[in-house]
């Protein structure tokens, strides 16, 4: 997930640089993947005005633009920008300005350029008219940015976006978040940590959370019937939005992160998702039949159509918003297109809700889906934080889209939270750690990432587990907590560690294999390990080849989401892979191969051996030889491997482990692979 430094500076005074704060996030288990510098390329970009626009001569797709800088004669300008029209107050940078602009060969890479006059099509063009990705403002390449009419003409750039609130440079750090810290996923999680860690205050914007009922309840309601998979929906209503772009500040931010503003309404939620970590949803009011929202699971079934104008096929129990006449959202996943905000939307209800994250996480998988709000609700958000993300993006709405927030909210929320409890003994923590660490010290670092610490007897800690925290579950992981604070560098290297005087035992299971290893290595086989993974063709050649013992005729097992069309199947033999080693080996001069693979085979197959049912595992051994079994001598003649060679190595196995009554019959199958199976009798048993 990727974060921005100036949006993140504004929860939290660090006064660390970028590279400390990379540190210093990783070193808490945060760890940084990459760390990018972004910002505009405007110095010697100065605002003009375009005074006339006339054909090229020479081209179609090209315009001669004059155009006023605020001192000395007009410059003329080739623009091949289709939006291009006189009047316009435009970005222009001119001759001898330097640009970071995009490779031709790599748009994701920016390389320097400097401008000249040139000739373009037999006219000289002094200079470049520029679009918003030539300045490194965004990727928009669809025609020349067009600024507002408060634009002084020949001022800075640099000043006209200064003051917009554009800021001229920020930092993306990319962080690899780990399943286990949903809090993380957003910018407040962030900053919650680095304030801890620094021993600053945590800084968060002030919301006005609005009571349950009044006029809103009045307006609109809410019914949960699939209570487990929504414990909790909270809908604020705003009227008389008006839907147009977001302030420069809020685009800015959004791109430094990786996304694309939209418009003020979608980009507000997008903003305090990442803000908060509580994803949102918009839905036009006017388009809600019966101003009701319904949450229910599907029965049968049923056919969507999304927000990305795809008509999806929705399995039974998909977790669903309706309104009281049809579906309008796929719960925690994506909205529908038959509600989604347009520009002729004037009134906006705002949708917070919690779902269940295994219900999520199933759905989306189903479906092939991952979006941002997934993403999140799949890990575990704050099951309290509803209220207060509805109630912040709508006070957004307000300074931004114009809109008014009707009184009240509707909050359902059948099963309230229940805070957790954990005790935390000091003693353990040293234990543990290998560090005295004063309890003071432990209350204050638990306290400052929400943590409510009071004392037991005992010299006990009681913690109130924060409920946006729902991978603490015992000491051990407040103790972690703990250590991650203190920091692991903290953590000296013993002086000296104990061992155990015990031999540690082997399974029987791993003692056999073990045997066996040694064996065969001591005869000259060399151990190969092999894909698990097979193309659903081959799988189904070998599928006859899976358990001693079990007459075949399974099926195999195939992924939900394959890597690859050649690795989309599990295993059900070890001989292709094998075959595949062999085949490596004699294309290459090897002829005389000896190797052996202990590896798991799966089926969907019922056997004495399930343990889920319908679908049989098994660990086997495939032992492989081929090409010369002896060199000739002056007194021997060579001999080629046959089967009888494998019927020896199996005798040999066998004994060593101490198998009695064994007796071989060789069986002759019909097949499209070329094989001899020896089935082996112990008593009863085969």
């Amino acid at each position: 997930m990727k974060i921005s430094v100036n949006w993140l500076s504004d929860y939290v005074s660090h006064g660390l640089s970028i590279d400390e704060l990379a540190e210093t996030l990783t070193m808490a288990g945060l760890e940084v993947d990459d760390v990018e510098h972004l910002g505009p390329s405007v110095d010697g970009v100065i605002v003009g005005q375009i005074l006339e626009v006339a054909n090229h001569p020479n081209a179609d797709r090209l315009t001669i633009c004059r155009v006023e800088l605020g001192a000395g004669d007009p410059l003329s300008v080739v623009c091949g920008a289709s939006n291009v029209a006189a009047g316009q107050k435009v970005p222009v940078a001119t001759v001898g300005t330097t640009l970071r602009l995009p490779s031709r060969e790599n748009p994701g890479v920016r390389q320097d350029v400097l401008l000249k006059k040139t000739k373009i099509r037999g006219e000289t063009s002094y200079g470049m008219i520029c679009a918003e990705d030539e300045l490194g403002l965004s990727d928009d390449h669809s025609g020349i940015m067009v600024l507002d009419e408060a634009a002084v003409v020949g001022s800075e750039m640099s000043a006209y976006l200064e003051q917009r609130d554009v800021p001229l440079s920020d930092v993306s750090i990319d962080i690899a978040i780990t399943p286990n810290r949903p809090d993380a996923v957003c910018h407040i999680g962030i900053a919650r940590d680095v304030a801890a860690i620094q021993d600053v205050p945590l800084s968060l914007p002030e919301v006005a959370v609005p009571d349950t009922g009044d006029e809103a309840a009045e307006s609109f309601s809410v019914k949960i019937e699939a209570v487990e998979g929504c414990p909790r929906y909270v809908g604020i209503l705003v009227r008389g939005v008006s839907i147009g772009e977001s302030p420069a500040w809020m685009q800015q931010r959004l791109l430094t992160i990786g996304l694309r503003p939209r418009n003020n309404v979608v980009d507000i939620t997008n903003y305090v998702m990442y803000e908060s970590g509580q994803p949102l949803h918009a839905f036009d009011f006017d388009q809600l039949a019966g101003h009701e929202i319904i949450i229910r699971e599907t029965q049968e079934e049923t056919l969507f159509t999304t927000l990305d104008n795809k008509e999806r096929k929705l399995p039974t129990g998909t977790l669903m918003i309706a309104d009281a006449q049809r579906n309008i959202a796929i719960a925690g996943v994506m909205g529908g297109e038959n509600s989604e905000v347009t520009d002729a939307t004037t009134n906006v209800l705002i949708e917070s809700a919690y779902f269940d994250p295994v219900k999520i996480r199933n759905t989306a998988k189903e479906l092939q889906i991952q979006t941002d709000a997934s993403y999140r609700f799949e890990r575990g958000i704050d099951p309290t934080g509803q209220a207060r993300a509805a109630a912040r993006a709508a006070g957004l709405m307000v300074d931004l889209a114009e809109g008014t927030i009707v009184p009240g909210m509707v909050d359902a929320n059948p099963i309230p939270y229940e805070a957790r409890t954990e005790s935390l003994r000091p003693s353990r923590v040293e234990r543990i750690l290998g560090i005295h660490i004063a309890t003071d010290r432990m209350v204050t670092l638990l306290t400052s990432i929400g943590f409510s610490v009071s004392q037991q007897e005992d010299d006990k800690l009681s913690c109130i587990i924060p409920p946006f925290r729902p991978d603490i579950e015992r000491e051990i992981d407040i103790i972690e907590e703990v250590a991650r604070l203190v920091g692991y560098d903290a953590i000296p290297e013993p002086t000296h560690s104990s061992l155990p005087n015990h031999t540690v035992q082997l399974s029987p299971e791993r003692h056999f294999r073990e045997r066996i290893r040694e064996l065969l290595a001591g005869l000259g086989y060399r151990e190969i390990v092999t894909n698990s993974m097979l193309s659903r063709n081959v799988a189904e050649i070998f599928s006859d080849h899976i358990l001693p013992g079990a007459r075949f005729g399974g099926e195999v097992i195939e992924t939900l989401n394959p890597v690859s069309q050649e690795m989309s199947t599990l295993r059900p033999s070890l001989l292709p892979g094998a075959l595949r080693v062999a085949g490596h080996n004699l294309n290459r001069g090897q002829a005389a191969l000896r190797y052996f693979e202990f590896g798991n085979v799966q089926m969907r197959i019922q056997t004495e051996r399930s343990i889920l049912a319908g679908y049989t595992e098994s660990e086997c051994l495939l032992v492989l030889t081929s090409g010369v079994h002896l060199t000739a001598g002056w007194d021997t003649a060579g001999k080629i491997s046959d089967v009888y060679d494998l019927k020896g190595v199996s005798e040999s196995i066998l004994k060593s482990l101490k198998v009695p009554s064994v007796r071989f019959e060789p069986v002759y199958e019909e097949s499209d692979v070329s094989s001899l199976r020896l089935e082996i009798f112990s008593g009863e048993s085969r």
